[in-house]
C-alpha cells in the first residue's frame, strides 16, 4: 500500500537501464550485488514478486512428490495458489504452532523418509515475521537450531523473509545475523521498505543461476527493469531506518482494540501486523472489513472470523488514533445490530 517516495521517482526517472535477460541492467545488477552484500550471500536475483522467490527456491530443493514442511498460516502454503504442486509437483506438510514459530521440536516429528508410501521430506520452510500470526517473530537462536538441525537430516531451509527487516528492527540484530544459518532467503522490497515492485532472493552463486533459469521460465524476464530497481536500492538503503515507527503504530492499534471485550488479538504484537479475531461475536470479518472500508479504514479478512491491520510509511499515528475509533465503532454497532 506504500506510495514510492519523491527520492524513489527521481531515482526512477534517471535510472541506467539495460537488458536484464541478458545481465545487462546496471541498476539491477547494483540492486542485486549490494543485497548480497548485506545479507553476507555469494549472489542475489531481483525478481518480480515474493511468490516467485519462494516457488522458484522449492522447485530447486524438491522433486515431485516430495514434502515441504511449514507452520499451517504460512503464506507458501496458504496464499500462493497452489504453486508447489502446480509447478515443483510437491506437497505442503503443514504443521501448526501456536504462534506461529515453529520449533525444531514441532518438526522433527512430521519429518518423513522416502518409503513405500511417503515421497520423504526435502525441504522446511520457515517464515520470519509470520504474517499471519500475526508478525510474530523468529529469533537468531530459533532459526539457527531449526537450520543446524535440518542440516544435520541433510534437510535444507528456505526462508520467506518477506518482512525479515521488520523481524531485524524488532530483535536489534543486523538482517545477515538473523539469516546466516538459512540455505537460501528471500525478502520483500514492496512491503515495509516501500518500493513499488519487486522482491530479492539470496543463496550460493550456483544456487542464484539455477533461480535466474527459472525466472525466465516463469516469465519473469523484465528486460530494461532498472526503473523499478533504482527505487528499490533506495528501499533497501534507507527504510529499515523507519521501521520502529510502524512498530509503534501498531502497538498503539493493539492497545487501542484490547480493551474491547468482543475481539481477541492473535498474539502480542511486536512487530507492523495486527490480527484481530472476532470470534467471540456473530460478525464476518468479510462484513467488518466492508463496513471499515466504507468508514476509512482499509483491512485484509485472512478467514471468516479474523482481519488483519497493517502499519506502514504512509500511515501515520494520528491516523492510527483514528483508526482505532472507527474500527471500535463498527465493532461496536455490528455487535449491537447481531444481538
Amino acid at each position: 500500500m506504500t506510495q514510492p517516495t519523491p527520492a524513489m521517482r527521481k531515482a526512477m526517472a534517471s535510472a541506467e537501464v539495460g537488458d536484464d535477460v541478458y545481465g545487462e541492467d546496471p541498476s539491477v545488477n547494483r540492486l542485486q550485488e549490494r543485497a548480497a552484500e548485506i545479507f553476507g550471500r555469494e549472489a542475489a536475483l531481483f525478481l518480480p514478486s515474493g511468490t516467485m522467490a519462494n516457488q522458484i527456491a522449492i522447485k530447486i530443493y524438491t522433486k515431485p512428490g516430495q514434502e515441504v514442511v511449514c507452520e499451517e498460516r504460512a503464506h507458501v502454503y496458504t496464499s500462493e495458489l497452489g504453486m508447489m504442486a502446480v509447478f515443483s509437483g510437491c506437497m505442503a506438510h503443514p504443521v501448526w504452532s501456536e504462534d506461529g514459530i515453529l520449533t525444531w521440536n514441532a518438526i522433527e516429528p512430521q519429518i518423513r523418509s522416502t518409503s513405500g508410501k511417503y515421497g520423504g521430506t526435502s525441504l522446511v520452510s520457515i517464515e520470519n515475521t509470520a504474517n499471519f500470526a500475526g508478525g510474530t517473530v523468529y529469533t537468531v537462536s530459533a532459526t539457527s537450531d531449526i537450520c543446524i538441525k535440518a542440516r544435520q537430516r541433510g534437510i535444507p531451509v528456505h526462508l520467506d523473509g518477506a518482512r525479515i527487516f521488520n523481524a531485524a528492527c524488532v530483535l536489534g540484530v543486523n538482517v545477515s545475523d538473523l539469516t546466516q544459518e538459512t540455505d537460501s532467503l528471500m525478502f520483500s522490497l514492496s512491503k515495509g521498505l516501500g518500493a513499488p515492485a519487486g522482491s530479492i532472493l539470496l543463496g550460493t552463486a550456483e544456487f542464484i543461476a539455477e533461480a535466474r533459469h527459472l525466472k525466465k521460465m516463469l516469465g519473469g524476464g523484465m528486460r530494461q527493469v532498472g526503473i523499478l530497481a533504482a527505487a528499490g536500492l533506495i528501499a533497501l538503503n534507507e527504510a529499515p531506518k523507519g521501521l520502529e515507527l510502524d512498530h509503534e503504530n501498531a502497538r498503539l492499534i493493539a492497545e487501542g482494540l484490547a480493551e474491547l471485550s468482543s475481539v481477541h488479538l492473535v498474539s502480542k504484537v511486536v512487530t507492523n501486523i495486527v490480527v484481530v479475531e472476532v470470534s467471540d461475536t456473530r460478525l464476518d470479518s468479510k462484513e467488518v472489513v466492508s463496513r471499515l472500508a466504507t468508514a476509512g479504514v482499509l483491512a485484509n479478512p485472512i478467514n471468516a472470523r479474523a482481519f488483519r491491520l497493517v502499519t506502514h510509511r504512509d500511515v501515520s499515528r494520528a491516523d492510527c488514533e483514528q483508526a482505532v475509533k472507527i474500527i471500535r465503532h463498527v465493532l461496536s454497532s455490528q455487535l449491537d445490530a447481531a444481538t
